[in-house]
């Protein structure tokens, strides 16, 4: 199968945070306040799904206030922090959404993301993701993480499923 064909199938674009969303860095506080940085073009690209009728979804190891404040930003309702297996969460969303595996778009960085890329109907990584995660998925994207990865990866599957050209002509006519 072709990676405009698994785009064509994707209905639920699932993201790692650290390291996909943000460049992996975190930002430690003098007061134990932790903070990170997110692309504003991956950002744009997640209400452009979003308005597509995607539906988005966060997957991250770690907990963070900082990736809580941002999904209620952009109104990301499927959010998984903390969990010690990304497999388990994976299957609880796909329970929830009612979605198979075939019509998820999994993105992750890390050896830690192995088992869920594995499973994804398309698995991407950003250019700078662990050698065993770039080798183990069906696309990476020319952008690291937290530098437009995602937005890379959302135009490829708008773009599959023939709403790329709506996306642009929404801004044309501003």
């Amino acid at each position: 199968m072709t990676i405009q064909e698994r785009a064509a199938r994707v209905r639920l674009l699932l993201l790692d945070v650290d390291g996909v969303l943000t460049d992996g860095v975190v930002y430690v506080h003098g007061d134990g306040g932790e903070s990170k940085g997110f692309h504003i073009k991956d950002g744009a690209a997640i209400v452009w799904a979003q308005h597509a009728g995607l539906k988005v979804g966060l997957l991250s190891a770690r907990h963070s206030g900082s990736t809580m404040h941002r999904a209620a930003q952009l109104a990301i309702r499927i959010v998984r922090q903390g969990m010690a297996s990304k497999r388990s969460a994976f299957d609880e969303i796909l329970r929830e959404t009612g979605l198979a595996e075939s019509e998820v778009a999994y993105m992750g960085d890390d050896l830690l993301d192995l088992p869920v890329l594995a499973r994804a109907g398309l698995s991407a990584a950003p250019a700078d993701a662990a050698a065993e995660v770039r080798q183990a998925v069906h696309w990476v994207s020319a952008a690291d993480g937290g530098r437009g990865a995602v937005r890379e990866l959302i135009e490829l599957v708008l773009r599959a499923q023939r709403r790329w050209d709506s996306v642009v002509a929404g801004y044309a006519e501003r």
